[in-house]
Formats: C-alpha cells, structure tokens, sequence
C-alpha cells in the first residue's frame, strides 16, 4: 500500500516595516508580494499585511509583512504590530535626511516593543533616484554595521534588491531559528543524559544498600 505523501514543513515568519511616514514601506511591500508599484499610493491608515511564500534551504517560509503608518497617532497599535515579530525592516528614503536621522528612533521603539531576538536590517528605499540622493550610501552602511545590521539599497519603483532584501533576511531569521533550536535540542539532550546518570547512582545506591542488609 503506497505511503500518503508527506506534507512539507512549512514555517510563517512575520515581519515588520519600521520607518517615517512617505518613505514608501507599503510599495515596498507590494513590489515583495504583488510584483506591483502604486504611483498614487497614499499614506497607510492602520496596519495592512500581506504574504508571499518562499522557499529557504528546501522549506517553505511564509512571510508575512506587516506595515503600519508611521504617524504618532497610531501609537496605541505599536505592542499588536510588533507582537510575534521574528524580522524587521528600518527603511528610510535615501533623498530624504531627516528618514534617515529618524531611524535611531525606530531602533529603540523596536527594542522596546519586540523580541530580543528580532532580526532587523537597514533598508535605503527609492535607490532608482540617485541624483537626488542626501543619505550617502558609505554612511549607512557604516550605521548598519555600528548595530550589527545588515544593509541593502532598493527601489520599490523598478523592484531593484526588493526580492534580495527580503530574501537575505529571511535567510539570516532561518538561521537564527536553527541555531536557536539545536541549542534547545543539545540543551534537552543534557539534561535527559543528567537525570540519566542520577537514575544510575540512585539505583546503586540502593543496590549497596541492599547488600550491606543481606550481610548482616
């Protein structure tokens, strides 16, 4: 009798766009799951997601990206719209300075509001507009670096490293799980071969005690 086909692991990882209000994360996140540019794209009102499936070292990854206006009323979401967060992405508009200026803020609301283990990465949007560029390309990546983030330019308008970008951090949230779970693994493994071994001398010691009964 032939054996039911296995289904395939499937993992969902959510993640998050960070970053001022018009530096354009939600056509960032239509050009990733879409394939798509709005030339009238309006500010988000809330928090929109959508996903996209990919493949990762021969698992399925759900990415789910979730975006949010990134305007000070909406405050009252920032804990539902971090929550549950395994990668982040700090985008600012490579024409824009003050974008840029403002991404030391959003590190800290992300420390405060995600997990420890969250992976985040700096993202310099609209890269197809080099001409108009305030935020040289030197700078930031130094930035990234100075808090151990990777750094990548795109353009959501012709779609250049948006996959690319989306895909290293997915790969870098992969890894992080993996080497998170070995560790839970190798640590459940230690404590089995330790209680284990105080099995063994519990049981000898009441072997010795039995026998030192039995010769009196």
């Amino acid at each position: 009798m032939d054996k039911p086909p296995q289904q395939e692991e499937k993992h969902l990882f959510k993640i998050v766009l960070i970053g001022d209000s018009s530096v354009g994360k939600s056509n960032i996140l239509s050009r990733f799951t879409k394939r798509q540019f709005n030339f009238d794209s309006q500010p988000t009102i809330g928090v929109e997601f959508a996903t996209r499936s990919l493949t990762e070292n021969g698992k399925i990854i759900q990415a789910q990206i979730w975006d949010t206006c990134g305007q000070e009323r909406y405050k009252s979401i920032t804990s539902a719209y971090y929550r549950g967060a395994v990668g982040a992405m700090l985008i600012y508009d490579i024409t824009k300075q003050k974008t840029f200026e403002n991404i030391e803020k959003w590190i800290q609301e992300l420390k405060e509001y995600a997990e420890t283990n969250v992976v985040a990465m700096l993202i310099g949007n609209k890269a197809d507009l080099k001409a108009q560029r305030k935020v040289p390309s030197d700078k930031a990546a130094q930035f990234a670096e100075n808090h151990t983030m990777a750094f990548m330019e795109v353009s959501a308008f012709d779609g250049t490293n948006v996959d690319l970008a989306f895909s290293r951090l997915i790969n870098e949230i992969y890894q992080l799980i993996n080497k998170q779970s070995l560790a839970e693994n190798q640590d459940q493994s230690i404590q089995q071969q330790m209680q284990s071994r105080n099995n063994m001398q519990i049981q000898q010691s009441q072997c010795n005690q039995s026998q030192d009964t039995c010769c009196k």
